[in-house]
């Protein structure tokens, strides 16, 4: 891990955790944005979508817990770099869901940031979700037949494992792992107005259901406020991320930076 010159030792580290089917080189503008601002980023790597790897296959298969611990090893070695910093964890879409995972079941970051976040239940979605619905229920029909979720199907070529459990969620409301207690971790959980992947009333759920309330900050990244040539999309955000760095810039330092909650 290297710093640049003007970041001061305390700044943040954020790591990111990409949305389902996306590789790491997506989040080249997102690390760039957090960069210009004087903290550090890294995207994580999205299993079987980095270059040069093997994708998911009937001989190639991982679920979400596997994907946690990825997580978890990425913020321990982050702690043991650089002792000083807080680590952030931001998750998009599927990463949301993963870095959530990681916050119940790993010693949590400091701060943690979702962006399309939701609890995908199909009665989240409008007209009880039936699209959704029948996605989830061809899931396991395609996986045992391939092996694994194959084109075009969404999130293909999917892990025939993380899928079912991702399925299975869709159409029972329950997490793919263990929800004992609520999310003590800083959270700030950000929606994007109209996004039709992740519903305003999935991303309400995934908030009250798995995080404390004096915990979590929302935001809503609305239309009227995406400055010309970016968008709010549920994916393409990413490519012009100014506000959505600014926002968690200044949630970091104007709620959870005070020096009761980070003594120096």
């Amino acid at each position: 891990m290297t710093r640049s010159s003007d970041q001061p030792a305390d700044s943040p580290l954020v790591l990111i955790a990409p949305a389902m089917a996306i590789g790491s080189r997506f989040y080249a503008p997102l690390v760039a944005a957090f960069t210009d601002r004087g903290w550090s980023a890294r995207a994580l790597p999205r299993r079987g979508f980095e270059k040069g790897e093997a994708p998911a296959s009937r001989g190639n298969d991982w679920s979400y817990q596997d994907e946690i611990d990825g997580i978890a090893q990425a913020v321990a070695e982050a702690r043991k770099q650089a002792p000083e910093r807080p680590v952030i964890v931001l998750g998009h879409s599927l990463g949301a869901q993963l870095a959530a995972g990681h916050e119940l079941g790993h010693p949590g970051a400091d701060g943690l940031v979702t962006v399309g976040g939701s609890l995908p239940y199909h009665r989240h979605f409008p007209n009880f979700g039936l699209p959704v619905a029948v996605m989830a229920l061809l899931v396991p029909l395609l996986t045992s037949v391939f092996g694994h979720l194959p084109k075009p199907a969404f999130g293909a070529p999917g892990a025939r494992t993380m899928m079912r459990e991702w399925a299975k969620m869709v159409l029972t409301g329950r997490t793919p792992y263990p929800a004992p207690e609520a999310i003590a971790t800083p959270a700030l959980v950000i929606s994007l107005e109209d996004d039709a992947l992740a519903p305003r009333r999935a991303i309400d759920a995934f908030a009250r259901d798995l995080f404390a309330p004096g915990q979590v900050t929302r935001w809503d990244y609305r239309t009227a406020d995406v400055p010309a040539g970016a968008s709010n999309d549920h994916i393409w955000w990413v490519r012009n991320p100014g506000p959505v760095v600014d926002r968690v810039v200044d949630w970091w330092q104007e709620v959870y930076l005070p020096a009761e909650l980070y003594p120096r």
